[in-house]
């Protein structure tokens, strides 16, 4: 018997494994791509897609806002990938995303210079990056419903986390990518064509993470609640989860606030406050990121294990505590321009970022039964970065050249920090629960049973 259940347990390994590594392989092309612009819009576009300025940081905010326009095309690729995901499945979603941000992104390398065709360049770049934001809304509610829908319910916070180191990863091989091309290249060089091949990398990163979906399948639970949908012709999409289930959708969107904000100004403005305000160089700031994200990336899957033995709201509360305080001392850390302090504040805010992030995937998932699960996470996680991450960057950037002080900067995330607090405590906990159990209480509510 013994021998036989030690079989069992490493089929489920080995297929989790597989299912994992198809998720994880879309979640990094995509957000490779997605954190290339976030770079690019300070390091690359203020200097050839924009107008010149006196003011270093108008051209900078001005890419910021362009950065901002695939935060705000991410909850409509979230609502329309998570309606049809729930209808037709997890999968064939996610193939079509990795696709369409693929070649949104390969076409960001081809653009023309505002040298060359004035205000089209920027006009070209904002369509391009509608598009990819669209397609990265409905890849991270589809990747992780990929791994939570097959993963056992006691460990359901380790496997679906997974897919959130995904995330720092895609980060990091960026950060890779333009640290080795600024490393070798002149600026001059690297500002007329260098930065162009990051993009254009995008194409065989693409064809690669295609490939690994392909040999996964959707969970059994969805290919049981799909059979049942069909013969009862029940709702779902975003109508349905606000009808059902609004309290999960604002908890969701009150959870990922200040992470939101958080992570995006660790990872995106800091590049901005260290290269305008501490003047460090580029190269020295993305060798930096690149050491913060690799432990970044392996911390993600420690805190999801750790949030099936103690609960899933004790590490996001300490992570929200925590991160309420980043900004006071990380600025000034900053400010110091030794490499080892500046490297220490950005690992600091990532540790502090991983406490939330590592749990959201089951969080989430066990908040909305199967039928609408994928509109739900997406739509909760989505929404939120219109008015969070989207515009952290620009907010930032915007106290600090009105105020000339990063305090209010601070402030701001404190702020954030109290809205997610107040949202994290009217949420349930829900560690080890069986999903067919929402299901199950699902048809309840509905009077199906």
């Amino acid at each position: 018997m013994s021998s036989q259940n030690n079989t069992e347990r490493k089929s489920i390994r080995a297929k989790l494994s597989k299912v994992v590594a198809a998720s994880m392989a879309g979640t990094v092309v995509e957000w490779y791509e997605f954190f290339l612009y976030g770079s690019a819009a300070t390091l690359v576009f203020n200097h050839v897609l924009f107008p010149p300025s006196d003011n270093p940081l108008t051209p900078i905010i001005a890419g910021f806002a362009t950065y901002a326009v695939g935060f705000i095309a991410r909850p409509f690729g979230g609502i329309v990938f998570g309606h049809f995901g729930d209808k037709y499945g997890r999968k064939k979603l996610l193939q079509l995303s990795i696709i369409l941000v693929g070649a949104a992104t390969f076409l960001m390398g081809c653009l023309p210079t505002y040298s060359a065709i004035g205000v089209f360049a920027p006009i070209l770049l904002v369509l391009l990056r509608v598009v990819q934001g669209f397609a990265v809304g409905g890849e991270w509610g589809g990747a992780v419903l990929l791994v939570a829908e097959h993963s056992p319910n006691k460990s359901r916070g380790f496997w679906a986390s997974w897919p959130q180191s995904g995330v720092p990863l895609g980060n990091l091989l960026a950060t890779a990518v333009l640290f080795i091309l600024t490393a070798t290249l002149t600026e001059e060089h690297f500002l007329s064509w260098g930065w162009r091949v990051a993009f254009w990398l995008s194409a065989v990163i693409v064809l690669i993470g295609y490939y690994i979906r392909t040999r996964v399948s959707d969970a059994p639970i969805f290919d049981e609640v799909q059979a049942e949908e069909i013969e009862e012709g029940v709702d779902y999409g975003i109508k349905a989860v606000f009808k059902r289930y609004p309290r999960e959708v604002f908890a969701a969107m009150g959870l990922r606030f200040v992470e939101n904000i958080h992570y995006y100004l660790v990872v995106t403005f800091s590049i901005t406050y260290l290269s305008v305000v501490v003047k460090i160089e580029s190269n020295e700031i993305l060798g930096l990121l690149l050491g913060a994200h690799a432990i970044h990336a392996i911390l993600v899957p420690c805190v999801g294990a750790l949030a099936d033995k103690v609960g899933r709201k004790l590490p996001y509360g300490v992570g929200i505590v925590l991160t309420a305080s980043w900004g006071f001392f990380a600025f000034p850390m900053f400010d110091t321009a030794k490499p080892g302090m500046i490297f220490l504040g950005l690992l600091i805010g990532l540790i502090f970022h991983a406490l939330m992030y590592a749990g959201q995937p089951a969080i989430m998932a066990e908040m909305f039964p199967t039928r609408m699960r994928n509109s739900g996470v997406s739509t909760g996680y989505q929404v939120t970065a219109i008015v969070a991450g989207s515009f952290a960057p620009i907010i930032a950037s915007a106290l600090l050249d009105k105020f000339d002080s990063s305090v209010p900067i601070a402030i701001y995330l404190l702020v954030a920090a109290a809205i997610s607090l107040v949202a994290l405590l009217f949420t349930r906990e829900t560690k080890g629960i069986d999903l067919r159990s929402l299901d199950h209480a699902d048809k309840v509510r509905r009077g199906v049973v």
